[in-house]
């Protein structure tokens, strides 16, 4: 995937779930992985030409898990080079989850925690929206999840207005493959940053992912048929 294609990318899911309106002010939650640096990259692309004005501003939540002000430089670099606003965030995340709570199942409440110092810094900020880098898998995943550990079929939309704090959730990947998004990463050299976090890989997620690689050898279609049903299911829920 090359710029051009995934700026294509990013204004079909876009212009398809409406999700940005003249003079958004838009945080995007940059966590230094592949993700992340890929929807900025487009985002400050598809700025230039997009038929609506916005602002971008990047927001970095450090979860306080070693001394960060290494990907603290290096993330603000990034964005000092494509030109948008980086603000960091200081919590006690991991003290809070890890050491005082001592959760053995840590990600929803990290997850809450992290999502609520990214919302009360894009408030301050003036924000009136955040994008989050869900990709197609990562839709892909949460609905199985939801499907094979809850019992329901259910999943993030693409967008979500949060009633607490009148801030929109946008999530403008849902038609990019992660194997796309690594190798755009690989290709530009984007200075992504390893995830520190004691729990990474060793979660439910990565679970069903593992689940759904395995499957994909015997169902060679499972990834296509899995996001059609997801696709349509958004379509019936945004109809009823």
């Amino acid at each position: 995937m090359n710029l051009q294609k995934l700026v294509s990318y990013l204004r079909q899911c876009i212009k398809k779930y409406d999700m940005i309106q003249e003079n958004d002010k838009i945080a995007v939650g940059l966590s230094g992985g592949k993700d992340s640096l890929t929807l900025l990259i487009g985002m400050q692309k598809l700025q230039s030409f997009f038929p609506k004005h916005f602002d971008l501003a990047a927001i970095y939540v450090d979860l306080g898990i070693t001394d960060s002000s290494h990907t603290i430089q290096v993330m603000d670099s990034f964005c000092q080079q494509i030109g948008i606003p980086f603000y960091p965030v200081n919590t006690d995340i991991y003290k809070i989850v890890f050491e005082e709570r001592k959760e053995k199942n840590p990600c929803s409440l990290c997850a809450k925690l992290r999502k609520g110092a990214l919302n009360n810094k894009a408030l301050a900020l003036g924000c009136n929206k955040i994008a989050y880098a869900h990709h197609k898998d990562d839709f892909i995943e949460t609905s199985m999840m939801s499907l094979l550990l809850e019992g329901h079929y259910y999943c993030f939309p693409p967008v979500t207005y949060l009633d607490s704090t009148k801030l929109t959730v946008i999530r403008p990947m849902l038609y990019i493959d992660e194997r796309e998004i690594e190798g755009f990463s690989y290709r530009n050299k984007l200075p992504v940053i390893q995830n520190a976090c004691p729990a990474d890989k060793h979660t439910k997620r990565q679970e069903i992912k593992e689940f759904i690689e395995r499957s994909s050898a015997q169902f060679p279609d499972i990834r296509k048929n899995l996001n059609a049903a997801l696709l349509n299911y958004f379509e019936s829920v945004k109809n009823t």
